[in-house]
């Protein structure tokens, strides 16, 4: 599905004014997850074959996309991601998560506790075998906090099978936390990524970059059972597919949306877009062509 935003009432009135010249402004946001059901997502878990939502993990509820563990007598491992059906490789993506309830029974530590997340440039989940736990991709990192007064920020980075640059070099841990505030108890949270293939990718929140890097490449570890073909070290990933993390706690999405970057930069084209910034010249329309 996808939304058109609106244009400011200004611009709506010059619009009406020059003919249709104000439409390539106007953003069209494609909601990923409907609010209905996981039409366009898949789930993938370890220990089970793409497509089979062990226990009914993702789950539609009340507008809300859920990760929910009531179904299971112990985690046992079996970390989940649910794929969006398309890859994407320059965009904006907006979600809205809170977490909720209590950690799965036997989850894998208190690291896990209020931990989930969104992968981006995740392999193809068909190239994923039965037992991986992680798609070799790039995590924005979802904590919430603990109520105990410490800091813990969200939209952090780690980074299951890959590797970024950050101030200049090669991150050499796993994760990297952010600048952002803590986010204790149920609220609801919006966080923003902008992803610009092979170059940047900026994590965003109430509206401030609190974390930047760039050149994401395969390398690294925090990644196990994968096929050797799909980690081809040292090599940068230029885009791929976006996946919800299930990690062991619950947790809700009710908004996921994306805005493509990448699209048709010809202006005598019928589909221009003045906000894209990734030319894709076979993707023009003309009129009467």
């Amino acid at each position: 599905m996808i939304v058109a935003r609106t244009l400011p009432a200004v611009l709506v009135l010059l619009s009406l004014c020059v003919g249709s010249e104000a439409a390539p402004n106007d953003e069209e946001w494609i909601r990923l997850f409907n609010g209905r059901d996981l039409t366009g997502w898949t789930p993938k878990l370890t220990h089970h074959k793409l497509g089979d939502n062990y226990a009914n993990t993702f789950r539609v509820a009340d507008g809300a996309l859920q990760v929910s563990y009531d179904g299971y007598k112990a985690f046992e491992g079996q970390f989940g991601h649910l794929f969006y059906e398309k890859p994407f490789n320059y965009y904006r993506l907006v979600i809205e998560y809170r977490f909720i309830g209590e950690q799965a029974p036997q989850g894998p530590g208190a690291w896990a506790l209020r931990n989930s997340g969104v992968m981006v440039h995740s392999q193809d989940p068909k190239t994923m075998t039965v037992a991986q736990n992680f798609p070799i991709s790039i995590e924005a990192q979802f904590l919430g906090g603990l109520s105990d007064g410490k800091a813990r920020p969200t939209l952090n980075v780690c980074t299951p099978g890959t590797e970024v640059i950050h101030n200049g070099a090669l991150l050499p841990t796993h994760c990297l936390n952010s600048a952002s505030a803590t986010y204790d108890g149920d609220q609801w949270v919006r966080a923003e990524l902008l992803v610009l293939g092979s170059e940047r990718i900026a994590h965003i929140i109430d509206g401030k970059t609190v974390l930047e890097y760039s050149k994401p490449q395969y390398g690294g570890g925090a990644v196990n059972e994968f096929e050797p073909a799909a980690k081809p070290d040292g090599q940068l990933i230029e885009g791929g597919y976006i996946a919800l993390q299930s990690e062991s706690h619950p947790i809700e999405f009710r908004k996921v949306e994306l805005l493509n970057l990448a699209g048709c930069m010809d202006r005598k084209a019928s589909n221009y877009k003045s906000y894209y910034v990734k030319s894709v010249p076979a993707q023009c329309a003309y009129a009467g062509k």
